[in-house]
């Protein structure tokens, strides 16, 4: 399927976010942890992106250590400030040989990183700024705080969160108003379904959904003998020995499906994401221009009840082997507690 030249409905992140184009851009695999990128074929996928009217680029400071932000100023430079939007996560800490050494969410770091982000991306705001994950030794209405200080400042539009859980929202929301959760949503990935989305939901606060083909494992173009230095990948409990060929079974399943709607398997899997409601925007981590205009094609399937109910039953929820991260970083996070 190609994607056509007419105009998309834009989403809204939240009661109080930005209405962006119904696809985002995520840029951490141009720079980190998938493996070696080509820095050319990144910024002209960027290029490709805006051209197609996507709006939102996500990004995080501790991306390829600051990197994946002198790409995107490199990918944005002469490029109007209103024709998009920037969505950057911080807090994480790494040391110099690479390593993820905790997180900071004080309000200095805040305040800090955010200088920095600034700097890097040669920008005067950010769209939403949002903490990468909840520090434990820091309440989350003091992160949030900071953060509303630089929103009165200027420096920021609007305030996000990611990878938090139910409780976690309502206190920050408490504090103000939130824009979206960013957090993994797939059809292999479902747990904010039980808790955390019905309270975004609650709450007004919109879901950007990283992960939609599950770091390429249900885009259809996975396959087992696949790997690659520096690819966190190789480490991920779901494309790790039988739960690789459990998961791969799945994917070939989901393909049947998506050959009857004349769709691939990635198309399927982001419509679906985007299917669960217009609260929800699907994130595409694309690093090369075919896979961007693949992911765009998504736009283009329609989804009934029928298809969804057919989705559902090919692959239902708790169908795929393995968690999302290992555990060390599934103990971490917020959201899984």
């Amino acid at each position: 399927m190609t994607t056509t030249d007419r105009p998309r409905p834009f989403r809204k992140l939240g009661h109080t976010g930005p209405e962006v184009f119904p696809l985002g851009l995520g840029a951490m695999g141009m720079s980190a942890l998938y493996g070696p990128a080509d820095r050319d074929e990144s910024i002209a996928t960027v290029h490709a992106a805006l051209d197609a009217g996507v709006t939102l680029i996500d990004t995080g400071d501790f991306y390829g250590m600051g990197d994946n932000e002198l790409l995107l100023a490199d990918a944005l430079r002469g490029t109007d400030r209103d024709r998009y939007r920037l969505s950057v996560k911080f807090g994480a800490q790494r040391s110099p040989d690479g390593a993820f050494i905790g997180f900071d969410g004080s309000p200095a770091a805040v305040k800090t990183s955010l200088a920095y982000s600034l700097r890097r991306l040669g920008v005067d705001h950010l769209d939403v700024y949002r903490p990468a994950r909840l520090d434990p030794t820091v309440p989350i209405e003091e992160t949030v705080g900071a953060i509303a200080e630089m929103v009165q400042a200027g420096y920021v539009r609007h305030i996000g969160l990611s990878e938090v859980g139910a409780d976690t929202l309502r206190r920050a929301a408490a504090v103000h108003p939130i824009s979206d959760l960013q957090i993994e949503y797939s059809l292999i990935t479902r747990g904010i379904e039980d808790a955390i989305l019905p309270t975004a939901r609650e709450l007004g606060i919109g879901v950007t959904a990283y992960g939609v083909l599950s770091r390429g494992l249900i885009s259809g173009h996975w396959s087992k003998d696949r790997s690659g230095e520096g690819d966190f990948r190789a480490h991920s409990p779901r494309f790790q020995g039988a739960n690789l060929d459990h998961n791969l079974a799945l994917v070939e399943t989901l393909r049947a499906v998506a050959e009857r709607k004349g769709a691939t398997v990635a198309q399927l899997a982001i419509a679906w994401v985007a299917a669960q409601g217009e609260d929800i925007l699907p994130l595409v981590g694309a690093r090369r221009r075919e896979r961007l205009a693949e992911s765009l094609g998504s736009l283009d399937v329609t989804l009934t009840a029928d298809d969804l109910a057919e989705i559902e039953k090919a692959v239902p929820a708790g169908a795929a082997a393995g968690d999302r991260y290992d555990a060390g970083q599934m103990a971490h996070l917020d959201s899984e507690k």
